[in-house]
């Protein structure tokens, strides 16, 4: 049944005249990489000829010489050692001048025998400054300052025991302030106490309010008989052109 048309497909007969295939071929002449750089592969295919001595190449070179690093320092490099003009660093007095410079600018070496001389302290041990401290350190000393007493020991039921145990109790801070401690942040004042009469009257007196009247509450009028109100009338009914 599919015999034939299978058979008809594989057997396709375009014109090869028609718009599409001239249209189908002249853009892939377009688009081709091939026909693009055709003149350049020719161009490239054709041998040149050119001198070692041509301008081109001349700059080239001395653009490279002039470009490359190692040629820009060999001439330094060849010349080191001939600026000095002495054998040795030692003997250029600049050098040397430098060199004392950067080491009495050194820290460490400025420091030295500074801290060399610390540790080496020389002093007799009957000297006044010596024995002023040793009297302002023994009375100074906690040590000599304290004498403790013997240790006794009591029962625990004696009556000079809790006569004292009370007597603690009493100087006790803790005991002292126990009653402030529990009532802290309950405290109450009634209205009429004096403490509350107090602030209002000093808020009363410290009232912008009543310390002083707005001047807008305060009505104004003007006198009819002044001379200026009297003048302008008169001169209204001069210029006016109804009159």
């Amino acid at each position: 049944y599919t015999e034939a048309w299978d058979a008809d497909k594989t057997s396709i007969h375009v014109m090869p005249d028609t718009p599409e295939i001239l249209l189908a071929r002249a853009n892939a002449a377009n688009v081709s990489n091939k026909h693009y750089q055709k003149a350049w592969d020719e161009a490239k295919a054709k041998s040149y000829d050119m001198r070692a001595d041509a301008i081109p190449i001349k700059h080239a070179k001395a653009s490279r010489d002039i470009a490359s690093e190692y040629k820009y320092k060999e001439t330094h490099e060849k010349e080191k050692g001939h600026y000095i003009g002495c054998k040795t660093a030692q003997e250029d007095p600049k050098l040397s001048l430098a060199a004392r410079a950067m080491q009495l600018q050194n820290d460490r070496l400025y420091r030295k025998a500074y801290h060399d001389s610390k540790t080496q302290i020389h002093m007799p041990v009957d000297a006044m400054s010596v024995q002023a401290a040793k009297e302002c350190q023994t009375l100074v000393s906690d040590i000599d300052y304290r004498q403790y007493l013997h240790q006794w020991t009591c029962l625990p039921d004696q009556n000079d025991v809790i006569h004292a145990r009370k007597a603690y109790d009493l100087q006790s801070d803790a005991v002292y302030k126990s009653d402030l401690e529990w009532l802290r942040g309950i405290g109450w004042l009634p209205n009429d106490s004096p403490e509350v009469k107090r602030v209002k009257q000093a808020q009363d007196l410290l009232s912008d309010n009543v310390y002083r009247t707005p001047i807008d509450s305060l009505k104004y009028t003007s006198i009819v008989d002044a001379p200026g109100v009297l003048l302008a009338k008169a001169n209204a009914e001069q210029v006016s052109i109804v009159r």
